[in-house]
C-alpha cells in the first residue's frame, strides 16, 4: 500500500508506461494525432530493446518479398539512414541500425509531435476506480507522485500496469520457464575487412564488410563450431558460451560489431523478477569477457578488439502476458489467421530461445502447414492489446495477449512498432471521443488511418 505521494496538477490525453519499442511509438502516434502525451522512461533514452538493450538489427518480417511492418516503422528508417545511422545492404534489407542513432531520432519524432518525456521515472502502481485507471503513482527524484490521465499505455514490456491494476496474465511455458535472456555487447577496433575475409573462407560467405553477419549454435553445422571447441578445450570459453552466439556490423560505426549475446545462465531466465534480471547483468558481464579473448584469439581481424558497448539492459524476450480479449494461438499463426479488428502483420517465425536446449519450433520456416508459404501471413487483432478486466489501457508489444509460442513470433522489434502505433491512435481517439474507453474506438476507422499513414493493415 501507498502510504503518501502528492498529485501532479497536470493531466493527460494518454500517459504511455515504457518509451521503449512499442511505447516510443505509441507516444509519438498518439501525440500526432493530437493527444497531449506524457511517456514515461525508467531510463535516460527512449528506444528499450533497440537501444538500451542493443538489439541490431532490426529481425526481417517480410511475405513475398515485401516488409510487413510499414507507417511509423518506414519513417524511423529514413530518419536512420538520412542521418548514417540506418542502412540497406545488397539484398534490399533495411533494417541495419545504429541504437544511439535510434535515440536520437525516436526522441526527435516524439518532440516534434509535442509529446513529452519524462526520463528517470519509475511506475509504482495505478489508483484504481473499479475498472478504471485514474493515475500512475511514479517515482524519481521528485519523490512519489501521481500522475492522471484519460488512457494508459502499459508498455513497460512485462505488463507491469495491467498486473498492478488486477488484469489476469500468464508467463513462461507449461513449465513456467521463460525465454533465455542475452546481455548483449559490441566489439570495437575491428579490422572488418580481415574478418570478412576469414568469413568468406571459412564456410560463412559475406557480401561485404560493411554487412557482416556470423553465428555459432552447438550442433547446428556453423563452420566456426571447431573453434568454439578449440577454445572450451583451452578454458577461454565455457561449453554453455556456445549455446548461442551471433555476430553483426553496425551502421554508422565502422571496425564495431554487435554480438546477439552471451545467452544468460538458464536458471536465471524470469526478466520480471529483480534477482533473476540483476544476476543476469553479472553473468553476462563475465561471458562477454570469455567471448572477448576468444575473439580476440580465434577470429582473424579481432586480435585488437576491445569491447565497446555493454547493453546497459539485459534483453528479454518474453516474461508477462496479458489475458486479453482475444489471445494469440500457434494455431493462428500456422493457419494464417485474419481477423476483422486486425492492426498487424506478421510472419516473422515462432523463434523460442528456449533454456532447455534443442530446436526453436518452426524457425526454420519449413513445412505444409499455410504460415510456410512465402506469401504467407497470419493477422494480430486489436483486441489482443486489450486486457481483461480494465477499460481505459491497452498493451502492445511483447506483452500482448497470447500463447507462449505465438509470443515468439510477434515480439520482435518491427511488430512491437506496428502494435504500438495502432495503441498510440486508438488510444487518442479514446480519450477524445470515447470517455476513455478503449471497447469503443472505432476499430474498422483506426485501420483506415492506419493505412493512409502508410501502414500495412
Amino acid at each position: 500500500m501507498i502510504l503518501s505521494y502528492a498529485t501532479e496538477p497536470r493531466t493527460w490525453d494518454v500517459i504511455v508506461a515504457g518509451g521503449g519499442t512499442a511505447g516510443a511509438i505509441a507516444g509519438i502516434a498518439a501525440a500526432r494525432a493530437g493527444a497531449r502525451v506524457l511517456v514515461v522512461e525508467a531510463l535516460g533514452s527512449l528506444g528499450g530493446t533497440g537501444t538500451n538493450a542493443w538489439v541490431t538489427p532490426l529481425m526481417r518480417n517480410v511475405s513475398a518479398g515485401q516488409n510487413l511492418n510499414r507507417g511509423l516503422t518506414d519513417e524511423l528508417k529514413a530518419r536512420l539512414r538520412a542521418r548514417g545511422d540506418g542502412a540497406t545492404d545488397q539484398s534490399g534489407n533495411d533494417n541495419w541500425f545504429n541504437p544511439e542513432g535510434l535515440k536520437v531520432v525516436l526522441e526527435n519524432m516524439l518532440l516534434e509531435a509535442g509529446g513529452e518525456v519524462l526520463y528517470h521515472t519509475h511506475v509504482v502502481a495505478p489508483v484504481l476506480d473499479g475498472e478504471w485507471i485514474k493515475a500512475l503513482v511514479l517515482h524519481n527524484k521528485g519523490g512519489l507522485r501521481a500522475f492522471r490521465a484519460a488512457v494508459f499505455i502499459d508498455a513497460t514490456g512485462d505488463a507491469d500496469v495491467a498486473v498492478r491494476a488486477g488484469a489476469p496474465f500468464q508467463e513462461g511455458d507449461a513449465d513456467g520457464l521463460h525465454q533465455a535472456m542475452s546481455l548483449r555487447f559490441t566489439l570495437a577496433g575491428v579490422d572488418t575487412g580481415r574478418l570478412c575475409a576469414f568469413l568468406n573462407g571459412h564456410g560463412q560467405p559475406q557480401a561485404s564488410p560493411n554487412f557482416l553477419h556470423f553465428w555459432m549454435v552447438w550442433g547446428r553445422g556453423s563452420s566456426l563450431e571447431p573453434l568454439f571447441r578449440e577454445a572450451v578445450a583451452a578454458g577461454v570459453l565455457e561449453e554453455r558460451d556456445g549455446d548461442y552466439f551471433q555476430g553483426f556490423s553496425v551502421p554508422g560505426r565502422p571496425g564495431e560489431i554487435s554480438f546477439n549475446c552471451p545467452r544468460i545462465r538458464a536458471d536465471l531466465n524470469d526478466g520480471a523478477n529483480p534477482w533473476h534480471l540483476s544476476a543476469a547483468q553479472t553473468d553476462g558481464r563475465a561471458a562477454i569477457d570469455r567471448l572477448t579473448a576468444f575473439c580476440r584469439r580465434s577470429l582473424p581481424g579481432c586480435e585488437a578488439a576491445y569491447i565497446g558497448t555493454v547493453a546497459p539492459m539485459v534483453g528479454v524476450r518474453e516474461t508477462r502476458r496479458i489475458v486479453g480479449e482475444y489471445t494469440l494461438t500457434l494455431e493462428d499463426i500456422l493457419d494464417c489467421r485474419r481477423f476483422e479488428d486486425a492492426i498487424c502483420r506478421n510472419h516473422y517465425p515462432v523463434d523460442i530461445h528456449s533454456v532447455k536446449g534443442g530446436a526453436r519450433l518452426l524457425h526454420e520456416r519449413d513445412g505444409s502447414a499455410p504460415y510456410f508459404a512465402p506469401d504467407a501471413y497470419h493477422e494480430i487483432p486489436y483486441r489482443a492489446l486489450v486486457p481483461l478486466g480494465l477499460r481505459n489501457v491497452l498493451v502492445p508489444g511483447r506483452a500482448a495477449s497470447s500463447t507462449f509460442e505465438a509470443q515468439s513470433a510477434i515480439r520482435v522489434q518491427q511488430n512491437c512498432h506496428t502494435m504500438g502505433e495502432a495503441a498510440g491512435l486508438a488510444a487518442a481517439w479514446a480519450a477524445r471521443d470515447c470517455g476513455g474507453d478503449v471497447r469503443a474506438v472505432d476499430v474498422a476507422a483506426l485501420q483506415v488511418q492506419m493505412r493512409r499513414l502508410g501502414g500495412n493493415v
